[in-house]
């Protein structure tokens, strides 16, 4: 079986090496990391190549010019790792939030699943104790509008934590997704559910990033918020394939 793990890049330099060296210690055969980086004036880029260069054959680095969106360089990482022959897709983010110690589990749920979420607001699922409690209800909140406005089952719709068998990926049909930023988690956990893909929601602990800065604001949250309707509008009508 051969996993591949797309990590999007965004100055993140500071949390690139170490997550490269937890991602290929962990005990699954023919894990390979992609890079997936934007331009990043930090020289996360030119990190990426001397971490690929120092581990031929398990990292990989995708360079895209100027800062195009997580969006995009989820799907960009994604067609790349189908046409490298992956079996199963993980997408995590750079900076530690997400736990390399939690991908093995999350591969292991794709055993009965078609995608493995890994889920902040299921039974034993977290997010960091640092977080207030106005951080907490902003997150909690955000969440639970995106799944009524949509009328999703997943806990977690806006998790960025996931594990994909290649077959769901195929079944989604990325040239149809539109949604950048973190709009596009939400984008993807509803097209899974129309399309009637098995999902598995792994409680994780969602901590604070290690290093650098959060590219979460504001704006990002109200552009999201206000790009549901343009998320059911697209795929309302879609249907498990026959």
């Amino acid at each position: 079986m051969n996993v591949t793990v797309v990590v999007p890049t965004y100055n993140e330099a500071g949390n690139l090496a170490p997550m490269a060296a937890a991602l290929l210690a962990l005990q699954v055969p023919a894990l390979r990391l992609l890079v997936v980086d934007d331009g990043s004036p930090d020289g996360t880029g030119r990190l990426a190549d001397e971490l690929s260069a120092a581990s031929p054959g398990r990292i990989a680095v995708l360079h895209r010019r100027g800062k195009r969106g997580l969006g995009l360089a989820y799907v960009d990482g994604f067609r790349l790792a189908l046409d490298s022959g992956a079996d199963r897709i993980v997408q995590m983010d750079a900076d530690f939030s997400h736990a390399p110690a939690d991908v093995p589990r999350l591969l292991e749920a794709l055993a009965d699943h078609d995608v493995a979420v890994g889920s902040r607001y299921v039974p034993g699922g977290s997010t960091d104790e640092t977080w207030g409690r106005g951080r907490r209800a902003l997150s909690r909140s955000a969440n639970a509008y995106a799944r009524t406005l949509l009328g999703l089952k997943t806990h977690d719709a806006t998790a960025g934590f996931k594990a994909w068998r290649r077959s769901a990926l195929e079944a989604v049909d990325l040239g149809r997704i539109r949604s950048n930023g973190y709009l596009f988690m939400v984008e993807m956990t509803y097209v899974c559910e129309r399309l009637g893909l098995v999902i598995g929601e792994v409680p994780i602990h969602f901590t604070e990033r290690r290093a650098g800065r959060s590219k979460m604001s504001l704006r990002a949250k109200l552009e999201a918020a206000a790009g549901i309707f343009g998320v059911w509008r697209r795929h309302h009508r879609r249907r498990p394939r026959a």
